[in-house]
């Protein structure tokens, strides 16, 4: 069988890369492939991002990249980051560096010409593995065996690592869930259960960052069981939490949306929560929803389906469903999928009476519009939300009073 280096299969994987990349390598000849994608390469997985490193500085970078017209990007000055944008794919090309300062959530840097000294700064030794131009993979600590292996190794002492960026604590969770067999690093798992509490430095923004991928990546029941037990969840997320029924949700086959596996985890006032992490609006609206009522169950007839539709958009009544059957029963089953089914394919309802309806029948603007419209409304619901516009106007026309200005409150 022939074995393919990483920059082989990068070139069988992704169309138009390699002469992409071959523009670049000859721009910056001393370039390297670096990080996740030598990483993901190796281990034959798909390469999202294709990130390089370089020894020359940021603006001799941008200055040569300018010159052979190549559109450049200054997207993290600061920390030597710069992007290429060839075809329309970025390119990000970082600066070698080496962290002069770190304060456990942010570090200043200096750049450098030693590879290897860039490397050490890394967090896990599967990370810190470079590729050059001829497809010659630079591993200064063992980073392909540990990766053949399944460990998750902090490169240097653990305790060190976590100290410059405290996200690393939950960054060794999500790999270990990806890329880890069997039980984790044993040094890495006493440095993460001592310096817990360094999370409650970060920004709830990184954290729940990290946690979202946490929740929709492999392995999450037993992660944050691993999480829970030395220490760590507890500086992530208030508890009280029931990963059991987080368990049960995934046995059912609910989808990988992180906010719906967040909702099955939670126990007590999601709103709370929601305000902790700094949901987005859209992220904590849909927490809420999720754990609102009504909730939708097998059984119900197509008005009632009708009803439920007319009230909530058809994502809340779905994921509803999904922790009400986590709930109760923990287990796949056909009736539950086909609720949702009928959830998913019943076009939403649509009250088809307005305020001018009223007005056009003689109502003066008040109060009193607003019930009849929700009395009217009532009515429509009660009949399976199938009465039509005429037939809206002629049960609002007999809830009215016989003399318009009654209608519309009067003046008195």
């Amino acid at each position: 069988m022939t074995q393919h280096t990483p920059l082989e299969r990068l070139h069988r994987a992704i169309p138009g890369i390699r002469a992409q990349l071959a523009r670049l390598w000859a721009i910056l000849p001393d370039a390297r492939l670096v990080g996740g994608a030598v990483r993901d390469l190796l281990c034959g997985r798909a390469v999202a991002d294709i990130d390089l490193a370089t020894p020359c500085a940021p603006d001799v970078v941008m200055a040569r990249l300018k010159a052979a017209g190549v559109k450049v990007v200054p997207t993290g000055l600061a920390h030597g980051t710069v992007t290429a944008v060839l075809d329309g794919r970025p390119f990000e090309i970082t600066t070698l560096r080496r962290d002069e300062e770190t304060d456990g959530r942010h570090a200043t840097v200096a750049w450098t010409h030693d590879w290897r000294e860039d490397a050490a700064r890394r967090d896990f030794t599967i990370n810190a593995m470079s590729c050059d131009s001829a497809g010659v993979v630079h591993d200064y600590f063992g980073g392909k065996a540990d990766l053949a292996a399944g460990r998750v190794r902090f490169v240097g002492a653990a305790r060190t690592r976590i100290a410059e960026d405290a996200l690393r604590i939950l960054r060794f969770f999500r790999f270990q869930a990806r890329y880890g067999h069997g039980a984790p690093d044993a040094e890495a798992m006493a440095a993460v259960t001592a310096l817990a509490d360094m999370i409650d430095r970060l920004s709830v923004e990184r954290v729940w960052s990290e946690l979202r991928r946490i929740l929709v990546g492999p392995h999450v029941v037993l992660t944050l069981g691993q999480m829970a037990g030395c220490g760590v969840l507890v500086h992530v997320l208030p508890p009280p939490w029931d990963i059991g029924r987080l368990e049960r949700l995934l046995a059912c086959g609910a989808p990988d949306e992180a906010v719906l596996r967040l909702a099955a985890l939670l126990e007590g006032d999601v709103q709370t929560v929601a305000r902790h992490l700094r949901l987005s609006r859209a992220d904590g609206t849909a927490l809420a929803q999720a754990r609102a009522a009504p909730v939708p169950r097998p059984g119900l007839d197509g008005a009632a389906i009708a009803r439920l539709l007319a009230d909530d958009v058809p994502r809340d009544l779905l994921w509803r469903a999904w922790l009400a059957q986590a709930e109760t029963l923990g287990a796949p089953d056909l009736t539950w999928d086909a609720l949702r089914r009928v959830l998913a394919q019943t076009p939403r309802p649509v009250f088809p009476l307005g305020g001018h309806d009223l007005l056009a029948a003689g109502c003066v603007p008040g109060a009193s519009m607003g019930q009849v419209l929700l009395q009217v409304r009532q009515w429509w619901l009660a009949g399976g939300c199938t009465a039509s516009h005429a037939a809206c106007v002629a049960h609002m026309r007999s809830l009215l009073p016989a003399g318009p200005e009654a209608a519309g409150g009067g003046s008195g």
